[in-house]
């Protein structure tokens, strides 16, 4: 498994009131897997993938990546793990405007000092489909070709999971759909992908639906 967590429960402080968003969640993701997340705003979908993505530590509960123990990693070691074993893809892209696609695909790898950075964010790029717009900034570029880019810096580390926070929120259908065949061509070359949404159509298109209501997994639906 590349992710598998057990009784994840998390509590937030709101002044003397104690919220639980997360109430026990049990979730295993297998390498290579394409899996959608879904559920209504409040549902905990949120609160899981930002702990998936190391980005919060759960209440209670166990989370293991690739069998490492994360829940009690600290910061600097979560950030590590972040930088090196998952990908993000963000609805509002997060790219540096006065870059140009190379650098922004690239920074992931300048932050790791690795060496060839720039051939490795031109391969990425190629493999989106962006091979001819590596000097573009992402001004000169549509939101499509902007969601690519960031896809392309999700994937240059070769990280354990890519994990997209609902990818297509800022496009129009069109275009999301053209954003969508590229997550299903990184499935199909056997990348762990885990999508946030809240769009059934989207989340039609992974391999497992886990759906999330009032902090809990009340369904997991398996494709055919």
């Amino acid at each position: 498994m590349v992710i598998r967590a057990t009784g994840l429960r998390k509590t937030y402080r709101l002044g003397e009131v104690d919220l639980e968003v997360l109430k026990g969640v049990d979730v295993e993701i297998r390498r290579g897997e394409y899996v959608a997340v879904m559920g209504p705003s409040g549902s905990g979908k949120s609160t899981l993938m930002n702990i998936i993505g190391c980005l919060d530590v759960p209440s209670e509960g166990r989370y293991l990546l690739e069998d490492r123990e994360v829940s009690s990693l600290g910061p600097n070691e979560l950030a590590d793990v972040r930088g090196r074993r998952i990908g993000f893809v963000f609805q509002t892209f997060n790219l540096l405007p006065r870059a140009s696609a190379l650098e922004n695909v690239a920074l992931p790898l300048y932050y790791q000092r690795s060496p060839g950075a720039r051939e490795a964010a031109a391969k990425a790029l190629e493999s989106v489909g962006l091979g001819a717009r590596t000097h573009h900034r992402p001004t000169q570029m549509s939101g499509g070709e902007r969601q690519r880019v960031a896809i392309a810096r999700a994937i240059v580390t070769q990280p354990a999971i890519i994990l997209a926070d609902e990818p297509t929120g800022n496009l129009d259908s069109a275009t999301g759909q053209e954003i969508l065949a590229v997550f299903d061509g990184l499935s199909r070359r056997g990348v762990t992908v885990v999508l946030v949404t809240h769009d059934r159509s989207v989340a039609e298109r992974a391999q497992r639906i886990i759906h999330m209501r009032d902090g809990r997994v009340n369904l997991v639906e398996t494709k055919a």
